[in-house]
């Protein structure tokens, strides 16, 4: 049988002994975290103690140092500032927290100062307790967390371009660089929606390359993708924002220009004609060339429907195709009005 004492309780610490503990606990606590402890008078705002680290950063012997003041060893601005705060602090009970920058030996600090009034137990002002934080390393895990954030921001921008490229391309022709039908198909629902709602009217053009010469089918696939590649880019510079351009199937390329009417189209494809017919496109040091066939329908001047406007402008490539190429013909304006 095991007998459990209850040792006897131990009568609490008098106020004064409590005082004397925490007053020697406070040195080694401030010390362990790195910060600087001073005390100063209330009635004058000299100091009465200062720990080794606040002695040793103000430049004097701990014993110099008790009696001074803050205009001892600041300049009168700081001084001035760091007075205002200490008188702060002792009209109210609660601590104060602030932080100053101190200029020192060529150099700039920051700390963070803890104010808490300390009443005297007689008569008397009483005293003020400060407890200096150095904010350097502080600064400096902010400063890292900054540029950590920035570079991870960084990161995902990047990630977003990647996305957005890798998600361009699947829609992209890789030989031409130019959407493909679904893209256009989707547009010209949305341009056809509009124009009858708007009254408004648009073209689309089918494009087709004539036969190419001799010198380019001697270079074989690499030939004609030059071709493709120098269509494309004159088809992306030749449409506006508003435009779009398309591989449309194997033979044929497509584009729908919104809010022009038939006219205005085949001016437009009359000028992208004519600088095909006059580019140069170099392979392995010769200039290869090409030219373009071109079918210009409209909405809804030659077709009242999606339909019939793609078979208007299909027809209208056939019979620039059936003149021998390198020309642009517009489809036949219907006269009668839709059902």
């Amino acid at each position: 049988m095991t007998t459990v004492l209850n040792p006897a309780p131990l009568p609490p610490l008098a106020s004064a002994e409590l005082q004397r503990l925490q007053a020697a606990l406070l040195p080694v606590l401030v010390e362990r975290a790195g910060q600087m402890l001073a005390v100063k008078s209330l009635d004058g705002g000299r100091y009465v103690q200062v720990d080794a680290a606040m002695a040793g950063w103000l430049g004097r012997p701990a014993a110099e140092v008790l009696g001074c003041t803050d205009a001892d060893f600041f300049d009168p601005a700081l001084a001035l500032l760091l007075r205002a705060a200490d008188q702060t602090a002792q009209a109210q009970s609660a601590p104060l927290v602030s932080e100053h920058r101190v200029e020192r030996a060529g150099g700039r600090q920051e700390f963070s100062v803890l104010r808490l009034r300390v009443p005297a137990e007689t008569a008397g002002p009483g005293w003020l307790c400060c407890v200096w934080t150095p904010l350097a390393a502080e600064r400096q895990r902010e400063a890292t967390l900054q540029a950590a954030l920035a570079q991870i921001e960084q990161q995902q921008q990047a990630l977003e371009m990647l996305r957005r490229e890798l998600a361009d391309q699947a829609l992209r022709d890789p030989a031409s660089g130019l959407f493909r039908r679904a893209n256009f198909e989707d547009q010209l629902r949305r341009e056809a929606d509009l124009s009858l709602r708007e009254h408004r009217e648009f073209a689309i053009v089918f494009i087709e390359l004539d036969p190419l010469p001799p010198k380019v089918r001697a270079f074989g696939e690499a030939g004609r993708q030059r071709v493709l590649e120098a269509l494309g880019r004159l088809l992306r510079g030749g449409t506006r924002a508003m435009d779009a351009s398309c591989r449309y199937d194997e033979q044929r390329f497509a584009v729908l220009l919104s809010g022009v009417g038939l006219a205005t189209a085949h001016a437009r494809m009359e000028s992208l004609r004519r600088k095909c017919a006059t580019e140069i496109v170099v392979h392995e040091g010769q200039d290869l060339g090409f030219s373009v066939a071109m079918g210009v329908a409209s909405f809804p001047h030659t077709a009242h429907t999606h339909d019939d406007l793609v078979a208007a402008c299909d027809a209208a490539l056939a019979e620039a195709r059936r003149r021998g190429g390198n020309l642009v013909t517009l489809a036949a304006i219907r006269f009668e009005t839709p059902a």
